[in-house]
């Protein structure tokens, strides 16, 4: 599976977001009634409590923000798996070091985004925010136009799937099939907004994000048939808010 792919030529990402406010009552008024209504479909009609409901709003790219994009690539020399991370209280400034990433070293026809369920989340999400900040999607994330086999983008979640739709596995899941460590730390995802609003913690929430960066790596190189990484074909990059 995947072999003819170039390890050089992806980049392995995920990401982490959080609702854009601390809490309910600090939505703006306009932004609140909109969240109202959505937190009323997302409840199918049945009766829900916006201001509980809102502790979700991180996932809807319309209500969160990006505090967090981790990503893993190949060294030309060393050929280790580095793993760094974009992370800042400034959203506006880490997309830009990302975009910067993408346009510096992944900018070719043949560089390939790789994430799980990045194609129902991550790639969206980030498109999304970049346009909301009032930045150019890079030509990796502008697929308005492409045809299904010019979109450069890998999903190792669709990829387990094998042409099953109705079929859902999480990256811990697969970690665990394939007897790799396992990525989650002392936070899982349902943690992060409580991570980021009431800790103050983002660092953190970075460390969590490397983590399943490696292990998106280390399901992918299993998809390859290939043993998995061990510590001394990897490099961290320190951590430093962007």
């Amino acid at each position: 599976m995947l072999a003819h792919l170039k390890k050089n030529k992806i980049l392995f990402l995920d990401i982490e977001t959080v609702a854009q406010y601390p809490n309910y009552e600090q939505v703006p008024e306009r932004l609140k009634l909109l969240w109202d209504k959505k937190a009323y479909l997302l409840a199918r009609g049945e009766e829900v409590d916006p201001e509980t409901a809102y502790e979700r709003a991180g996932i809807y790219a319309e209500f969160g923000k990006i505090v967090c994009i981790s990503v893993g690539y190949f060294e030309k020399i060393s050929q280790k798996l580095r793993i760094k991370s974009f992370f800042s209280h400034d959203e506006k400034s880490l997309l830009v070091a990302f975009v910067n990433l993408l346009q510096k070293h992944f900018n070719s026809e043949n560089d390939i985004l790789c994430a799980h369920n990045g194609k129902e989340f991550d790639f969206p999400y980030i498109a999304r925010r970049l346009i909301i900040n009032r930045l150019k999607l890079p030509k990796s994330l502008d697929i308005a136009g492409k045809k299904p086999w010019e979109i450069r983008h890998l999903d190792t979640m669709d990829l387990w799937k094998f042409g099953d739709y109705k079929h859902y596995t999480s990256l811990d899941l697969l970690t665990a099939i394939f007897d790799i460590p396992s990525p989650k730390s002392d936070i899982d995802g349902s943690q992060v907004n409580q991570t980021y609003w009431n800790n103050n913690e983002l660092k953190r929430i970075a460390e969590y994000c490397q983590n399943d960066v490696l292990a998106l790596a280390q399901v992918f190189n299993c998809y390859q048939g290939k043993e998995i990484f061990k510590e001394v074909d990897l490099e961290f990059a320190p951590l430093i808010e962007s």
